[in-house]
């Protein structure tokens, strides 16, 4: 992946250098990305990942379309490639958690229909036309695609985990000077108070923290003055009292801490230093939203929950629930 990642480092590095507001924390971030990439660069299952990847088509697409549901790369007859021999490079990079994605006519089927999420995020958001957005967690990438799509002017993605770096530059490769970037870091190696970007998003990540008002925090020195948080996590229904600790594992999940209540998270942002903070958006997430594919062949949520009662987990916590916030920092 040296050939990627090299040009890919130039193409961060010149981005963050002709922008003011990022010059000064260039050096930190191509270092973060050096350091993210060093870690791929050691991880056991790489060769199998750069077989798959290598073996894409290797042409120019005739058409990119970030705003459809499934992100689309290219058609069919773009290539002499068969659909089986793109399906067998792609599926080198297994699992897929979070789509979907089309490549080439190929439809992969992630475990995660990321869409869903897209469309009861979207409606409430300002809009993305000429902002700088960090996506924080941003998993595979397929929310930075949709962010550009909406006309973003630089998307920068935060995940330390090397397989979604995989999953990006598999998209990347054939769209190589789109201002959408992926740092494999977390969001503990981010300079501090940056107040860098316009927009901040952070789905699905809050619960995974030991120190949810910590996170929130760092999500505000992250942002400009003004600018908006995106928030999306899991939450129990009760006052602004209620919040769900589990003794153990969540849904089969080791790293859940917290989960609040509505009107509890309220008031955690209130006092991290956000205000207009507003839920916009409550869903239970489904087993048609989260389910195993050909393309994620492992445990999903039907899994997770109590085979004799979907309203609980298989710990008989209440089942997954889901709300999105907005707010602004001050």
């Amino acid at each position: 992946m040296n050939d990627y990642r090299d040009h890919e480092r130039e193409n961060i590095k010149d981005i963050l250098q002709r922008m003011p507001e990022f010059k000064s924390h260039a050096c930190e971030l191509l270092q973060l990305f050096d350091r993210g990439w060093e870690k791929i660069q050691r991880h056991g299952d790489l060769q199998r990942w750069q077989t798959g990847f290598y073996a894409l088509p290797q042409v120019t697409p005739s058409s990119i379309d970030f705003n459809t549901d499934r992100v689309r790369i290219g058609r069919a007859s773009d290539t002499e490639q068969s659909q089986a021999s793109i399906t067998s490079s792609l599926q080198a990079m297994h699992p897929w958690r979070k789509g979907p994605f089309d490549i080439f006519g190929v439809h992969i089927d992630t475990e995660w229909r990321s869409d869903w999420k897209w469309q009861r995020v979207q409606p409430h958001l300002s809009p993305l036309q000429g902002r700088n957005i960090l996506d924080v967690g941003c998993g595979s990438g397929y929310h930075i695609w949709r962010m550009l799509g909406e006309g973003a002017s630089f998307v920068l993605g935060i995940d330390p985990t090397p397989l979604f770096s995989m999953h990006f530059a598999t998209v990347k490769q054939y769209q190589p000077h789109a201002p959408a970037y992926l740092l494999p870091v977390g969001i503990d190696d981010m300079p501090e108070r940056m107040h860098n970007f316009d927009t901040v998003f952070s789905m699905g990540i809050l619960y995974h923290r030991r120190s949810p008002l910590d996170h929130l925090s760092q999500l505000k020195d992250l942002l400009r003055q003004g600018g908006e948080l995106v928030l999306e996590t899991l939450i129990v229904d009760g006052d602004e009292n209620t919040c769900l600790i589990p003794k153990g594992r969540y849904a089969k999940m080791r790293n859940v801490w917290f989960i609040p209540s509505i009107a509890m998270l309220a008031v955690w942002l209130k006092r991290c230093g956000f205000k207009n903070i507003r839920c916009v958006d409550v869903a239970v997430t489904s087993t048609d939203e989260q389910r195993s594919t050909d393309w994620m062949q492992f445990e999903s949520l039907s899994n997770f929950l109590n085979p004799d009662d979907a309203s609980q987990t298989i710990e008989a916590y209440p089942a997954p629930k889901r709300a999105v916030f907005i707010a602004e920092s001050i």
